[in-house]
Formats: C-alpha cells, sequence, structure tokens
C-alpha cells in the first residue's frame, strides 16, 4: 500500500468517526450550540471573575457565571411563563369558542369608507363561521382543537421539550467554561495544522467578535424593544401589557419581527373599538422598529464585525431561514467569514506579481 493510499484510508477513517459521532448526537447538537454560543459571548465575563478568584479556581468561576447567566436567562423567562399561566386558559377558550363558533364582526367594521361593506362581508363569510378561523390559518390541527385543555396540553408539551433543551445547554456552558482554555488550545493546534497558523489565527478571531456583536445587536436591542413598546401598551390600556411587551421582545430578536407583536395589538385594539389607541401603537411601533433596525442594529454589529449592512441583514435573515433561530447568531458569522476570505482572497490576487505574457 503506498502513502498516498495509506493517506486516504486515514481520512475516511477519521471522517467516518466525526459522521458517527454526530449521528449519535444530534438530539444534543443544537444545545450545544446554543451553550458554545452563551460561553463565546460572555467568556469575558467568565474571565473576569476566575481573575477575581486568583485564577486558579476554574470551577468555581464556572459555576459562578453559569448560575449568574440561568439566573439572568431563567427570570423573564419563568416571569413570561407565570404571566402566560394566568391568560393561557382564558386565551385558549377563546381560539377555541372563535374557532368552533365563528368570531363576530365588531359593529365598526360597516363604517370604514369606501370597502366597509366588502370587508364586513369578507369577515362573515369567513372569520364567522364556524372553523371559519381554521380555514384561515390553513392549518388543519387548529380545526381539531374542540377544548382549552388540548390547547394547553400542546403547548405545556412543547414548553417541557424546550425545558430539557434549556437545562442541557447550560449543563454545557458549565463545561465550556471550565474546559474552555484547553479546548481553544487543541482547536487552536488543529486549525493551524490544517489551513495554517497564520490563516487560522485570522478566522479564529473573527467568530468571537462576530458572535459578541450579534449578541448585542440583536438581544439587547429587542429587549430594549420589548420594553418601549411594552410601556405603550401599558399607556394604551392594553390587557397584559407585560405579557405582550415580553412577547414583542422575543419577536424583536428578529429584525422585522417586532411588527407581528405590535401589529397583533393594534389590531387587537382595533376590534375592541378603540381606534386611536391602536393607531398610537401602530405608529409607536413603527417608530421604534425604524429607530432600532436601521441606526441602532446596523452600527452596532456592522461596526464590530466590518460588515456592510447588506451582508449583515442577509446574514440574520438568512440564518434564520435555513437553521432557525440559531441561525441569527450563526448567520452573521458565516457572512463575517466569508467576506474576510473575500478580502483575503483581493489581497492575494494583489500581491501577486504579474506574469509577462510572451
Amino acid at each position: 500500500m503506498t502513502d498516498n493510499q495509506r493517506d486516504v484510508l486515514s481520512a475516511c477513517f477519521s471522517l467516518a468517526i466525526i459522521l458517527f459521532a454526530l449521528f449519535v448526537t444530534q438530539r444534543f447538537l443544537l444545545p450545544l450550540l446554543w451553550a458554545a454560543i452563551l460561553c463565546i459571548a460572555t467568556w469575558p465575563l467568565y474571565r473576569r471573575v476566575l481573575a477575581a478568584l486568583g485564577g486558579q479556581r476554574e470551577i468555581l468561576a464556572a459555576a459562578l457565571v453559569t448560575v449568574l447567566g440561568a439566573i439572568v436567562f431563567m427570570t423573564p423567562l419563568v416571569f413570561g411563563v407565570t404571566q402566560a399561566a394566568h391568560q393561557a386558559p382564558a386565551l385558549a377558550q377563546l381560539v377555541a369558542n372563535a374557532n368552533t363558533e365563528g368570531l363576530a364582526a365588531p359593529a365598526w367594521l360597516a363604517r370604514i369608507p369606501f370597502a366597509g361593506h366588502e370587508i364586513l362581508e369578507w369577515w362573515n363569510a369567513t372569520l364567522g363561521q364556524p372553523h371559519g378561523l381554521a380555514h384561515l390559518l390553513q392549518d388543519s390541527s387548529v380545526g381539531h382543537m374542540q377544548s382549552a385543555s388540548e390547547v394547553l396540553k400542546r403547548v405545556g408539551s412543547n414548553v417541557m421539550h424546550r425545558l430539557v433543551d434549556v437545562v442541557f445547554a447550560f449543563v454545557c456552558l458549565f463545561f465550556f467554561y471550565k474546559d474552555g482554555a484547553a479546548l481553544q488550545r487543541q482547536t487552536d493546534a488543529i486549525g493551524s495544522h490544517l489551513i495554517g497558523a497564520q490563516r487560522w489565527t485570522l478566522y479564529s478571531l473573527k467568530v468571537p467578535v462576530a458572535v459578541r456583536a450579534t449578541v448585542n445587536g440583536l438581544v439587547l436591542v429587542g429587549l430594549a424593544e420589548g420594553v418601549l413598546l411594552g410601556i405603550g401598551y401599558e399607556i394604551a390600556g392594553v390587557p397584559s401589557a407585560v405579557l405582550w411587551a415580553a412577547a414583542t421582545g422575543v419577536l424583536a430578536i428578529i429584525p422585522f419581527g417586532a411588527p407581528l407583536a405590535f401589529g397583533a395589538v393594534a389590531a387587537f385594539l382595533l376590534y375592541q373599538g378603540n381606534p386611536a389607541a391602536a393607531i398610537a401603537i401602530a405608529v409607536w411601533g413603527a417608530v421604534v422598529l425604524f429607530i432600532a433596525d436601521h441606526f441602532v442594529r446596523p452600527q452596532m454589529i456592522g461596526s464590530a464585525t466590518q460588515l456592510p449592512f447588506l451582508a449583515v441583514l442577509l446574514g440574520i435573515l438568512g440564518g434564520v431561514e435555513t437553521l432557525g433561530l440559531i441561525g441569527l447568531f450563526v448567520g452573521p458569522v458565516v457572512m463575517t467569514l466569508f467576506v474576510t476570505l473575500w478580502h483575503e482572497e483581493r489581497r492575494f490576487r494583489g500581491a501577486r506579481p504579474a506574469t509577462n505574457k510572451a
């Protein structure tokens, strides 16, 4: 057997081990990826805590930062779930009744200029009919919701599934903190061996910056949008304003996701016969969204990663489309590496000496 054949067999053997390991652990890949993102985003905090403890107590520092992260993450989550639990039975029963019995049209629809009569007829022909809501949403599962208990059972099952993932992610986060330095050394050694030390250093330094900038630009700005819009909900007298604000903050993490929340609030106020409050919420939401998505987020993400706004937007939206929520953070990292490769290739071509043609 030649050396080339032996190298090919060795590469195939290594690839088979990697693929089999991914196959065995596929159920936990998503929590592992979330833990890695949280570890990268909060690694400077862990280093500060470790330094404050004398630089020798890795387990204690990892435990403290993990518990702190769990408290910061779980406190608003538990509060939101508690608020939702109080409102869920009534909301589920309202949805079930609207689906099985039909939803009566508000009286003000007929007073809309020009198209009021047509809108009223459409409402009565769709939402006003039994199971009209199910046909409108094009979701057969809605049509089978006959009681609030079935709705709560579905939601509760999904919540428990996600809760297991969250707990496992924080367990992995602890070990990432504790063994992070060794894992980084091993990763650097492998990367340097595969693509060269200079190239690996260039790309490896881009990833933490991109992750931290994306976390700050998406999560912090989204939560700020939720707070600002929540204040507007409270002033407008929206029922369960805190719960709506929490939902807005979560959706606002996704660019252009906040309109789903404040648009639903405005529609609810309009349905209740309060058009002035509905218009005020829509306008206030549009102003907050415009400032956040056109000025704050591009500045926080683009300036740190040196990405143009279009690349940031494509990375975020494309990541969500292909990978789901985790793509919010993976997408900008991929675009950062792509732009780094683009500039590296341009520098390489510029530095390469021109060849003389005969």
